[in-house]
């Protein structure tokens, strides 16, 4: 290789490199500390959303270019929103598992999964009320309001009240009217 040509190829070299720092740069992960609020939507972070789609591929990266992990195969199940790169949310489900998925594919719909087998939800906010179901474990259900240790669920036709500590979907400490 002549010495034009080489300078040439390190000079190429030397832009795609720098090229693929920004890159990289641009995808840091911004990841929630509560009390937050997310950069591209001022919105509470984290913060529980619900997937739209029957299907939502789940990226290692914010953009189309990453790697797809896994998809999401359940309508209405409720993830943790812990990130946010332009129109790219980085999101975990109750098991833990995340990664990026496009926004258009997640709602603000509030869901909750039921986390503890049997579940019985009741026709007020105690332990003494009437039982009005008992759920299933994995069971999603749509929620409503939530005080600070009950919320009140919808799901195959029933409605009730359930402990809060038995839901993925719904922060410890929030209050919904």
């Amino acid at each position: 290789m002549t010495t034009g040509r080489f300078t040439s190829f390190l000079l190429a070299l030397t832009l795609a490199t720098g090229a693929l720092a920004d890159q990289t740069a641009q995808v840091t992960p911004i990841t929630a500390v509560q009390g937050d609020r997310g950069p591209v939507t001022n919105l509470p972070m984290p913060r529980y959303v619900s997937l739209k789609a029957n299907e939502a591929n789940v990226r290692r990266g914010p953009s189309l270019s990453h790697r797809i992990d896994w998809v999401f195969q359940r309508r209405d199940m409720p993830l943790r929103v812990v990130g946010e790169y332009g129109h790219w949310r980085r999101v975990v489900d109750r098991e833990g598992m995340g990664g990026w998925v496009h926004y258009s594919l997640i709602s603000g719909n509030r869901t909750v999964i039921i986390d503890e087998d049997l579940l019985v939800i009741r026709s007020q906010p105690s332990a003494t009320a009437t039982e009005v179901a008992m759920l299933e474990l994995g069971v999603i259900a749509d929620l409503g309001e939530c005080g600070t240790d009950w919320c009140r669920l919808r799901a195959g036709g029933f409605r009730g009240w359930a402990p809060k500590e038995a839901l993925f979907g719904v922060g410890a400490s929030e209050v919904r009217d």
